[in-house]
């Protein structure tokens, strides 16, 4: 199989991290059409992500999406073979080899003990018995002749290795270039095929609307009452919760940051689904999939905090809490803000803390990190962050301790930037509470 060797690069990573989640956003507020129809665009978009599966012909209900799983099977198969054989093959190799530098070891000393226990013999036949010369010779002969039963034995039982890893090892290459052929022919035969059907797509796509147009699918209508609300007709639960005034500019602050986030879980489907592919198709696992997605989680984790309380989605322990009226709702809010807005003042300030010591590593000679080690000017190093970003050898601060070294402070700043979320919802939260008590309800 080829095998790809694609690093995400670390600009396209936090440019995908902003622009992904704008593009769907807009386009999930686009206006859908009133009758389903197959876009040749989208087809494209499926064959690129999922054609080696079939994706792209079963979105056109097409069967002929089936003949893609039998042979994408194979290419699994085969590549599990593979990797069996392949270490099966490094394990008897190793043997072999390790049993050669035995024996070419072994060899010489062997010679040298047996040329060296003659010699010793015929130097204790002409000394006298009983002496102290003669016991300092016995002693050197018996080293001598454990040498050569030890070189003996290890030597015999090198030879007797040799002769069954050798055959083993020559098998399980056989086999490794045995699968490793079929899995390439299979995956050529994939290849071919999404090439052909990326050159017929539009032609698919034509065919697949004329089936639709000669057996539509059925309209289901439901019949609503007076106290009910279609929510498929723009109404929206979490939209609901902003208030009016100033407090929902706060509102609506923390509703888009926690929107814009979980797009990011698209994002993990992708970059998951790719790993899975290059670990199994193309046996080329990669070094900064899951590194760039816990990170993203963990930004993700930090920046929707907001977004939760807004929505109270927050888990909290409210048995009594529950049967409260919004008045003395209100009144237990108010009084334990103050434990609240500790943990978020103390996360916006450590976060803080932590971010400026992320950029102030000397990891590299970027003008942020000389700002953040006060040795330029922010105008300066601001000026110069076009030029440090284009240059690939120079690293912002804090960087990853995987192969990958993503720069880490980013994601630090998140920590920031979550604790300014929560504290600004939390001001907007105190406001809801006075209004009620003001009120009187």
């Amino acid at each position: 199989m080829p095998s790809l060797n694609f690093i995400l690069p670390h600009w396209l990573y936090w440019a995908g991290l902003v622009v992904f989640p704008l593009l769907a956003m807009a386009l999930a507020r686009r206006t859908r059409p009133a009758e389903k129809t197959y876009s040749v665009w989208l087809g494209w978009l499926i064959l690129l992500t999922g054609g080696i599966l079939g994706l792209h012909r079963f979105y056109m209900k097409n069967l002929w999406g089936l003949l893609f799983l039998p042979v994408f099977a194979c290419i699994l198969y085969a590549n599990a073979q593979e990797r069996t054989a392949r270490e099966a093959y490094s394990n008897a190799a190793n043997t072999v080899r390790v049993a050669e530098r035995t024996i070419d070891r072994e060899e010489p000393r062997l010679d040298s003990a047996r040329a060296e226990i003659g010699d010793l013999r015929a130097e204790m036949a002409g000394i006298e018995v009983g002496s102290f010369a003669e016991k300092s010779a016995a002693r050197r002969l018996k080293r001598a002749e454990d040498r050569i039963v030890t070189a003996e034995d290890r030597i015999a039982t090198s030879k007797a290795e040799l002769i069954t890893a050798t055959p083993i090892a020559e098998q399980r290459a056989e086999e490794r270039a045995f699968w490793g052929q079929a899995a390439r022919y299979a995956f050529y035969t994939l290849l071919a095929a999404i090439v052909l059907d990326a050159v017929l797509m539009p032609m698919l796509v034509a065919a697949a609307k004329v089936r639709l147009a000669a057996n539509p699918p059925p309209v289901h209508v439901v019949a609503m009452g007076d106290d009910e609300v279609d929510m498929g007709a723009g109404a929206d639960a979490d939209a609901a919760k902003v208030t009016k005034g100033w407090t929902g500019w706060i509102d609506r602050l923390s509703l888009y940051a926690g929107e814009f986030v979980s797009y990011w879980a698209v994002i993990a489907v992708f970059v998951y689904y790719y790993e899975v592919i290059a670990r199994y198709v193309f046996n080329s696992p990669t070094n900064w999939a899951h590194e760039s997605m816990y990170l993203m989680f963990g930004m993700q984790y930090l920046i929707s905090g907001s977004y939760a309380m807004l929505s109270e989605s927050h888990v909290r322990v409210d048995v009594f809490y529950a049967t409260f009226s919004d008045r003395k709702k209100a009144i237990v809010d108010l009084s334990t803000s103050v434990f609240f807005f500790i943990f978020a003042g103390t996360l916006f300030y450590t976060g803080w803390i932590f971010a400026m010591d992320s950029i102030a590593v000397p990891t590299g000679n970027a003008g942020l990190s000389e700002w953040a080690r006060g040795q330029a000017g922010f105008g300066e190093a601001l000026g110069r962050l076009g030029s440090d970003i284009a240059d690939s050898s120079i690293r912002f601060g804090e960087i990853s301790f995987n192969e990958w070294e993503v720069a880490l402070w980013p994601m630090k700043f998140m920590m920031v930037a979550g604790g300014a979320l929560l504290l600004l919802q939390g001001v907007s939260k105190v406001a809801q509470d006075v209004r009620v008590l003001g009120r009187g309800a």
